[in-house]
């Protein structure tokens, strides 16, 4: 009652009609403070109360003061959490005489009109709609009067640009307004002195944080498979353990009321909602693909109860009211603590009620990373927000925001605004003025040196408006139901281009769809709905969450301790019992965490564990054990595979897991060399090592172009678009755009910090690096593990003739390496049983990608550079295949992503059916696809 006590009389009174007589622990610690008017950040479970906590205080202020403008400004990421948010405070906003709305992309023309003439005293809106408001003349007289901001799932904004775009925001506001109270909002915050930070553009900060762990219980278990589920199997199409895991969460969810079953991925959401759609459970499917009436849709059937269960990715982490929710499954690990406890904390929202989670995992890595995963939560250990700091494209456009707001700045005066946004306290003046200077040259600013100033140009007003938000532009195809014209989602640009053909199958919104025909003009495509269990998963390019170190890390001492149990002679089940007395699991499902560590002891392999590193290999696959986390694997992996591609003149393709490192490398590299390397490397060049490397990668491209549209620079290169990519990167190298990619893709993908301690720990003995004599049960887990386990590993007939089809009629080069005279392209279909050539008879033909022109340019070449070289080797391998194997050679390479060395291995394996080469094929692109970015 005390908290409540330092709210003025209206609120109080509110509260009474209400019904709060009690304030909740984040209320009564963080009311007093918030009510003094002092910055804060409040970290609550989900369901304590945060939304009151921050806006009880901040309503109480406006009922006393009455505003002529905008007295408070309410920040949500979510357009959805808009909605809410209005619906939330609207009572209060009536019931204190105060004017609550709402403001983002879809308000309309007349509404936004009206409150630029009529502000309302509180104004829940994006981080974009701020920055547009920030323009309007009549807007920004009403952000003069801004006397509170409070900013909701502050951890989500503070790890990506678009928070810090937001942090410049609030200092253009704080411009107009002066001084005003910054409250941040989160569920789970890993380093909250950073955040809040972060907030408050570091001018000190009152935390309040209320133990996520203490408030929440977790399960983690692997379904057992049971007589039932063998025939569960039979009725769904896919194998038992499947068919448990699906049976094990419909259990979970008719044993509760309401139940959101969280997955990592779009794909998963698919499949996972198709198998409850073929057991007609009244189970949706919410994932950020799918169309917003679509989303609605399920979120209301959700909320009125008719249906049970949401299957959901992140796009429901965020808090978004879909009612009471008893209980929250994640189905996989769910990689972070973070994600966990957020996910999970959807659960129960009654004052002082527990939330319930079960996490349901499918493999050994899985388990033991789950495991972790909860041992962590429930001691409160969260990871950092990961913070950009000084990102150079936010400069840029913040820069041509400051000329919107101002029509002319001068340069120091812009820098002091900039860097007292916490995430660009350490920016140089000097790279500062590169900026300036590229958007000098890109015509979006004048630049009078003469006088140090910069002046809105012609392109000011067009840029900035087609760059509110620092979300990347990227092209999607709308998805639609040829019979009813009604839009069912979306699919990335990405996926349309790789394997969406007409006739081709896969599942949205649980449902079965077959591409009819693509419209690359208008971005659409048109499908029509089938009846088929099988097909391809839209496979959406939505980045993998990654593990951290400190999780990997405990997964490594887990084997660590398992190790010498299992070699003294103890069971599985002893060592379980152990696991399951200090985890939140069962005997029954640590065992089976514990499978892959107790047959790799049983083999005699040396033990990959947090302070043990091991290398292993056969043939031109080596993998190297190294328990660290996603983005310490990936930059081992980008750096070993620089370095041995350097040694050998030959590209090495890598695949990196929290686990493991997987190297696909030239004959003659084998675990020896893996381990010079990483012993002879200097942990000094790491940085610069990876800076050479990445130039030659097709991430630094992809980032490269997203950051060059956000410099406005891309008009400066029209015709490199997709194919272009090495040309930017030649135009811009050495500018503050190609600085900026560098930095983003070290930041987001990669750990050069950590990798360099990690090789110095290597090199001073404190990890162990070792070699095993041969593949291990460990460094094989990886490559099930990995894979989609909710599509069926045998396509079915249909898929088959699909991909006969789509080969069928796909185009080859054919290119005679004998007279280097003949060249021709054709359709597969149309090539004879055994290709020769027309000059001169030869059947050492070539069948190449139809645009693979330097590739017979290379052939035909008198002299050859090292690359021709290179290219004319491929083409001798191809013309050997074809040689040999005729047509059949000709349909494997002309997969996508199937090389003449793969090509062979498909050709060469013995198969009692036709339809296993194709399935063959099949895998091979699914493969390449998974690994496409990696390869240089």
């Amino acid at each position: 009652m005390d908290a409540f006590a330092a709210l003025g009389d209206p609120v109080r009174a509110a509260l009474s009609e209400r019904g709060f007589t009690t304030p909740t622990e984040p209320q009564r610690r963080a009311i007093p403070p918030v009510a003094d008017g002092r910055d804060a950040l409040v970290i609550a479970p989900t369901g304590t109360g945060k939304t009151e906590t921050a806006m009880l205080p901040v309503f109480s202020s406006l009922a006393e003061t009455r505003p002529a403008g905008l007295g408070a400004l309410y920040v949500t990421p979510l357009r959805a959490l808009n909605r809410d948010m209005r619906e939330r405070l609207e009572w209060w906003g009536e019931y204190l005489d105060l004017d609550v709305q709402v403001r983002h992309g879809d308000t309309s023309d007349y509404q936004r009109s009206k409150q630029a003439d009529d502000p309302p005293d509180v104004l829940v809106t994006t981080p974009e709609t701020l920055q547009a408001m920030l323009t309007g003349e009549k807007l920004r007289k009403a952000l003069s009067d801004v006397r509170h901001v409070v900013v909701d799932e502050v951890h989500e904004l503070a790890a990506s640009k678009r928070g810090a775009q937001l942090t410049v925001g609030l200092e253009r506001v704080r411009a107009l307004a002066g001084d005003f109270q910054r409250v941040g909002l989160s569920a789970t915050v890993g380093d909250p002195e950073e955040v809040g930070k972060f907030l408050t553009g570091d001018r000190g900060c009152e935390i309040v944080e209320v133990d996520a762990g203490t408030n929440v219980e977790f399960t983690v278990t692997t379904p057992e498979v049971t007589e039932a589920d063998e025939r569960l199997a039979g009725e769904l199409a896919t194998d038992p353990e499947i068919a448990s895991h699906v049976r094990a969460i419909r259990d979970i969810v008719r044993e509760n009321e309401s139940t959101l079953v969280f997955v990592n991925t779009r794909q998963t959401a698919e499949a996972l909602g198709s198998r409850f759609k073929t057991l007609e459970e009244p189970i949706g499917v919410h994932h950020g693909s799918l169309s917003k009436q679509a989303r609605i849709e399920v979120e209301d059937a959700f909320k009125a109860g008719e249906l049970d269960g949401l299957v959901c990715t992140s796009s429901m982490e965020l808090g978004i009211d879909v009612g009471r929710v008893d209980h929250v499954v994640q189905y996989n690990s769910p990689r972070e603590v973070a994600r966990l406890l957020q996910r999970v904390g959807r659960a129960g929202h009654r004052r002082g009620e527990t939330s319930h989670g079960t996490v349901v995992t499918d493999h050994p890595d899985d388990t033991l990373e789950a495991l972790a995963i909860a041992r962590r939560a429930i001691a409160g250990d969260v990871e950092s927000a990961g913070i950009h700091h000084a990102s150079l494209d936010v400069v840029a456009n913040q820069t041509v925001g400051l000329l919107m707001d101002f029509g002319e700045v001068d340069i120091r005066n812009a820098h002091d605004l900039l860097t007292a946004a916490y995430p660009f306290r350490d920016l140089p003046e000097e790279q500062f003025r590169a900026v300036i200077e590229e958007l000098s040259g890109n015509r979006l600013l004048w630049l009078d040196e003469e006088r140090d100033v910069i002046e809105k140009s012609g392109g000011t007003w067009q840029y900035f408006y087609a760059n509110l938000s620092m979300i990347p532009d990227e092209e999607t195809y709308e998805v639609y139901d040829i019979s009813s014209r009604r839009q069912i989602g979306t699919l990335d640009e990405r996926f349309v281009v790789n394997f969406a053909a007409p006739g081709e199958t896969f599942i949205q919104r649980g449902e079965m769809w077959r591409i009819n025909d693509i419209d690359d003009d208008e971005s659409e495509v048109n499908v029509a709905p089938i009846e088929d269990p099988a097909g391809e998963v839209p496979s959406w390019t939505g980045q993998e969450i990654p593990v951290p170190r400190a999780v990997a890390s405990e997964v490594g001492e887990m084997r660590g301790v398992a190790e010498p149990q299992f070699a003294g002679g103890a069971s599985r089940d002893s060592v379980a019992r152990e696991f399951a007395n200090r985890y939140p699991t069962d005997v029954h499902t640590a065992a089976g965490g514990l499978e892959g560590v107790e047959r790799h002891v049983e083999a005699g392999h040396p033990m990959p564990t947090d302070g043990r590193v091991v290398v292993e290999g056969r043939g031109r696959s080596i993998t190297l054990n190294a328990a660290f986390g996603h983005e310490v694997n990936r930059t081992l992996g980008r750096l070993l595979s620089a370095l041995i591609g350097q040694r050998t003149g030959s590209s090495v393709g890598m695949e990196a897991d929290p686990y493991r490192v997987e190297l696909e490398v030239p004959a003659k590299v084998d675990p020896g060399t893996v381990i010079e390397v990483l012993e002879g490397t200097d942990p000094a060049h790491v940085e610069a090592l990876l800076e050479l490397a990445l130039k030659h990668s097709d991430t630094l491209k992809f980032t490269l172009a997203h950051v060059a549209a956000k410099f406005g620079a891309l008009k400066r290169y029209q015709g490199s678009g997709r194919f272009g990519a090495d040309r930017l990167m030649a135009a811009l190298e050495g500018t503050p755009v190609f600085d900026e990619a560098v930095r983003e893709v070290f930041h987001t993908q990669l750990a050069v910090d950590e990798t360099a301690d990690l090789l110095a720990s290597i090199q001073s003995g404190e990890v162990e690096l070792v070699a095993a004599r041969d593949r291990t049960p460990l460094g094989t887990g990886g490559q099930s593990s990995g894979r989609e386990l909710l599509v069926p590993e045998n396509a079915d007939a249909s898929v088959i003739e699909t991909i006969k089809d789509r080969i069928m009629d796909d185009r080859v080069i054919l290119l005679c390496v004998h007279c280097r005279e003949w060249d021709h392209t054709t359709k597969v279909r149309r090539v004879r049983d055994q290709p020769e050539c027309p000059e001169c008879g030869s059947t050492r033909i070539a069948a190449l990608n139809p645009w693979a022109d330097e590739v017979v340019s290379a052939v035909r070449a008198d002299e050859k550079d090292d690359e021709q070289e290179k290219l004319t080797r491929k083409a001798f391998r191809s013309s050997n295949l074809v040689q040999a194997h005729g047509k059949r050679a000709v349909v494997a390479l002309a997969a996508r992503g199937v090389g003449p060395h793969n090509a062979a291995r498909i050709i060469a394996k013995l198969r009692e059916d036709e339809d296993d080469f194709y399935r063959d094929i099949l895998a091979q692109e699914r493969q390449y696809a998974r690994t496409q970015s990696f390869w240089d």
